[in-house]
C-alpha cells in the first residue's frame, strides 16, 4: 500500500510540475490533449452503457471548452471569430451528446477535438521551432 501511494504522489508532482514549468503553447496542447481524453472515455463510457461515468467525462470535457473560449483573444488572433465559432459549436456537440445521451455526438464532438488537438500541437511545434 506504501508503495502505490509513493508512485501516485510521485505522479501527481510529476504533472504539477510539468504544468507549473510548461510554456503557454504547451499548456494549450495540454488542455486539448487532456479534452481529447476526457471525450474517448465518455464516448467508451456511452457505449458500455456507464452513463454517470460519461456524464462526469461530458461534463469535463464543457468545462474543458469553456476555457479554451475565455481564454481567446478573439480581436488579436486573425482566425478569432472562426475559432470561437467552432469552440461554442464542440460545446454545443458536448452538451447534447450528454443530455441526450448521444454516442453519435460524442463521436463527433471527439473528431473535432482531435483536430484541434492536432492543429495546436503543430503550432506549438512551430512556435518553438522560431
Amino acid at each position: 500500500m506504501y508503495a502505490t501511494r509513493s508512485v501516485h504522489s510521485a505522479q501527481s508532482a510529476y504533472r504539477e510540475n510539468a504544468v507549473a514549468t510548461a510554456s503557454p503553447a504547451r499548456l494549450l496542447v495540454m488542455l486539448v490533449e487532456r479534452l481529447v481524453l476526457d471525450g474517448e472515455r465518455a464516448l467508451a463510457a456511452q457505449q458500455s452503457g456507464d452513463w454517470p461515468a460519461a456524464h462526469q467525462h461530458l461534463l469535463h470535457a464543457q468545462d474543458i471548452v469553456v476555457e479554451l473560449e475565455s481564454s481567446l483573444d478573439v480581436d488579436r488572433m486573425p482566425a478569432g471569430p472562426q475559432l470561437l465559432s467552432l469552440y461554442q459549436y464542440l460545446r454545443g456537440c458536448l452538451v447534447e451528446a450528454n443530455v441526450k445521451r448521444d454516442p453519435a455526438k460524442s463521436e463527433e464532438a471527439l473528431g473535432l477535438a482531435r483536430q484541434l488537438c492536432d492543429t495546436w500541437r503543430e503550432a506549438a511545434m512551430a512556435a518553438a521551432i522560431q
